[in-house]
């Protein structure tokens, strides 16, 4: 395949994605996805600054990281980038408001239904709300309440998941929902299946794993190396061990740290059968475990015992590169898949 996209092929790629380079004002309609620890102002910038959309990951930042990091970024780049806030987090309204005062263009919410105050806050302080759906009926509710674009993300993706694959989700709400730009995300790892879902309506892409090994990633080296010499089988999803205690599933590469989590549930359901938590205060224990086992493996390089969080397209990282480059290689694929015909040869 070549380096650039023939004339036509840039020409289809940019008249199949405009609606979501325009809601975006990107020169491609690729976000890049929120992932903890990593999704901070270097990739953030780096990916803005190559054509795409980074968004930072709040994750429990509390407000005063949060506005120090955004600063950071605005330091890094003059592109438009976005916030994913955690619906669940105790402090969502002054996030909220620290998105706002610093003029951020795009508030991603995620983690859990908004509340119609929230949405109608994003709004009314100028920015575009983007929010997830698992489902076609929960994206009508969304663009309803004042939803300005979806994100679906299927089973495939990395970190807490839903039930159901990429390609299912877009052909139940694609052709349904034309109302806003929807973005696909879910293993994704290649710009052919990028033309893909554009030639379904999607409107863009959201992709995480494959920007982990972006040069500008702060990861350390060996959750990189981890990402690399991993298959798609090795991206496995955490076992809910007792109805009783609803776990979200969490899909990471198999390690000594999965084994724990299933220990740390089962020792955390013990100490509430005996009386000593609560039902809310054990199920908090169970979902904390993630926060500080991603962390272990993102900064410190912990990968045995650590959570390396990531998607089935893992199989398609093979190497660390800028992150101008990975774009460019999507753009490329995605660009020449619209012009030349299933078997057509495509230069290698």
């Amino acid at each position: 395949m070549s380096e650039t996209p023939s004339t036509e092929g840039l020409e289809a790629l940019n008249n199949a994605w405009e609606r979501g380079c325009t809601f975006l004002g990107t020169e491609y309609a690729i976000l890049g996805g929120a992932m903890s620890w990593v999704s901070e102002r270097n990739l953030v910038a780096a990916i803005s600054n190559a054509g795409g959309f980074g968004v930072i990951a709040c994750g429990a930042m509390t407000p005063d990281l949060l506005d120090a990091e955004i600063k950071a970024t605005k330091e890094l780049t003059t592109k438009p980038f976005g916030v994913n806030l955690i619906t669940m987090h105790p402090e969502l309204d002054t996030l909220v408001d620290i998105c706002l005062e610093n003029n951020v263009g795009h508030v991603v919410l995620a983690g859990g239904l908004p509340s119609k105050d929230t949405i109608a806050r994003v709004k009314e302080g100028g920015a575009k709300i983007i929010c997830f759906t698992p489902t076609l009926a929960l994206g009508k509710k969304l663009v309803r309440s004042g939803v300005d674009a979806l994100v679906i993300e299927g089973m495939e993706a990395g970190g807490h998941i839903g039930p159901v694959s990429t390609s299912v989700l877009a052909q139940e709400i694609l052709p349904n929902i034309t109302d806003v730009p929807i973005f696909v995300a879910g293993g994704i790892g290649r710009g052919e299946a990028i033309a893909n879902y554009l030639r379904m309506g999607a409107a863009g892409v959201q992709l995480g794993t494959r920007f982990v090994c972006a040069e500008e990633c702060v990861a350390h080296p060996d959750f990189k190396r981890a990402f690399i010499r991993a298959s798609a089988r090795d991206a496995i999803t955490t076992v809910q061990v007792d109805p009783q205690f609803p776990v979200i599933p969490v899909r990471a590469l198999g390690n000594e740290g999965s084994k724990k989590f299933i220990e740390t549930q089962h020792e955390v359901i013990a100490k509430y059968r005996a009386g000593e938590m609560d039902m809310e205060s054990a199920q908090l224990a169970i979902e904390h475990y993630w926060a500080g086992a991603l962390r272990r493996a993102v900064i410190d390089g912990d990968v045995e015992h650590g959570s390396v969080m990531a998607g089935q397209s893992v199989g398609m990282v093979k190497k660390e590169q800028p992150t101008s480059e990975i774009l460019q290689e999507l753009v490329t694929q995605a660009a020449d898949a619209l012009v030349n015909p299933v078997g057509r040869k495509v230069d290698a």
